[in-house]
């Protein structure tokens, strides 16, 4: 049977069970029906697990022969599930009060933002530009490049980086990415490298040279200038 367990529920176990009888539902999941409680608990033990009261409304009560530990820990997730749901579904805001923030503070930030996404809601990012920090608006789109790719894994931009004023902001939406996923390319795939312009009366020479030394292509010889006409006596 399992160890001793703090109760936080009304579901009661074993010995706690005062009421008899019982509907009973064994440890393979079948239905056997009106049984005493004494009885029940001896087969509980018998099985090394536990008894518990799952339907303590009903008339007899509903107890099931199962891990009492293991059930309860399923309870409680399905419990924190179920609150984050409800907490889910609001439009949380992060502030950047300059684009002078260093690393740890920026991460800080987003790992407050990845909390909220995980629990199901959207996050604004605000940056405020003060001064002459205007001028610079790039730097705030790297800050915001960054955020991005750190919550890749659990979000997706409803709204990209964009100025309001002298503010810029972004909108990440939950969006769990499954194991394994990669993010995509910055920028693209890399372009082709260009072939090399042909120019119109370049001399063959120069076209040999920047082909590449290893290709043996004979020199145009070059032509003679004509010879100036004998003058009349």
């Amino acid at each position: 049977m399992s160890g001793a367990c703090p109760i936080s529920t009304n579901f009661r176990h074993n010995e706690q069970i005062r009421i008899s009888p019982i509907f009973l539902i064994d440890e393979n999941q079948v239905q056997v029906g009106s049984t005493s409680t004494a009885e029940a608990l001896r087969r509980a033990r018998e099985a090394g697990l536990d008894l518990v009261e799952v339907a303590p409304n009903a008339r007899p009560p509903v107890c099931k022969i199962i891990d009492y530990g293991k059930w309860r820990y399923q309870q409680q997730k399905k419990e924190d599930k179920s609150r984050a749901s409800s907490r889910g579904g609001q439009l949380k805001e992060i502030k950047f009060r300059t684009v002078k923030i260093g690393d740890h503070d920026l991460m800080i930030k987003v790992n407050h933002a990845r909390e909220f996404l995980k629990e199901g809601n959207k996050v604004q990012f605000t940056l405020q530009f003060r001064g002459r920090e205007m001028a610079h608006q790039e730097l705030g789109r790297d800050i915001f490049t960054k955020v991005k790719q750190e919550l890749w894994p659990v979000s997706k931009v409803e709204r990209d980086a964009k100025m309001e004023g002298r503010r810029m902001t972004l909108v990440l939406q939950p969006d769990h990415k499954p194991a394994g996923a990669k993010p995509p390319v910055q920028g693209g795939t890399a372009p082709r490298a260009a072939a090399a312009p042909k120019v119109a009366g370049a001399p063959r020479s120069a076209i040999q040279q920047s082909a590449g030394s290893n290709m043996n292509i004979p020199a145009r010889p070059a032509a003679t200038a004509p010879q100036p006409a004998p003058a009349a006596t």
